[in-house]
């Protein structure tokens, strides 16, 4: 689990395509510092498990659920990557729930300076992903924890503070570019329970009852 606090920057250092999949190596320097094989660290928002750990470096297998699913396979020798590691029971929940399980894929519609650092940014969201988005609700943007700020029809927009803008990979977005997109999981379990309610059982409210208790 994370909280989609980014802990730095990294580079992808190599991509090696595999018969099914590929492999990619990621430069680090915070994120592999007490890491071991098979820690989870998430990759601009994807929960990807650490192999071949180095000195400032480790690698990754992308299955080709993966690839289809997440924005990763648009990554090049050179982009920029947004880092996390797993949350500790001793951390604070600095953003909020983040499980690294890429709900769909957005794209950046626009992005644009509002001075002093700040920037309004509007993603262009699926509609699998826009029914679970609320007005001043939390949703993570390829692995970053930001919050709400306005929903028109397909459009979601947040504010991004200079702290963020600095601090991660959305200096390098353009129009058009693909990004993930994870949801709050607590929608999706209000969703599950609402859905498994017998709507054709009587509640056990009537207006009788309610005004017998004064309303």
């Amino acid at each position: 689990m994370f909280t989609g606090i980014i802990e730095e920057v990294g580079g992808v250092e190599s991509i090696m395509p595999r018969a099914a999949g590929s492999e990619i190596r990621i430069r680090a320097a915070k994120v592999t510092d007490g890491a071991h094989e098979g820690d989870s660290i998430a990759v601009s928002g994807v929960c990807l498990t650490a192999r071949r750990l180095g000195p400032g470096a480790f690698s990754a297998d992308l299955s080709p659920e993966t690839l289809a699913r997440t924005a990763l396979g648009q990554l090049r020798p050179g982009s920029r990557v947004n880092l996390e590691r797993a949350l500790l029971p001793t951390s604070r929940m600095g953003g909020h729930i983040v499980q690294g399980h890429v709900d769909g894929l957005g794209a950046v519609h626009a992005l644009k300076e509002l001075g002093d650092g700040n920037w309004w940014l509007t993603i262009e969201v699926p509609a699998e992903v826009a029914r679970y988005c609320v007005f001043k609700g939390s949703v993570s943007i390829d692995g970053v924890s930001l919050t709400i700020a306005n929903l028109e029809a397909n459009l979601l927009s947040v504010a991004v503070i200079p702290h963020t803008w600095a601090n991660t990979t959305m200096r390098d977005y353009r129009q058009g570019f693909k990004v993930n997109l994870e949801i709050d999981i607590v929608a999706k379990y209000v969703e599950k329970m609402l859905a498994s309610r017998d709507l054709a059982k009587p509640s056990g409210l009537t207006e009788t009852g309610l005004r017998e208790l004064g309303y």
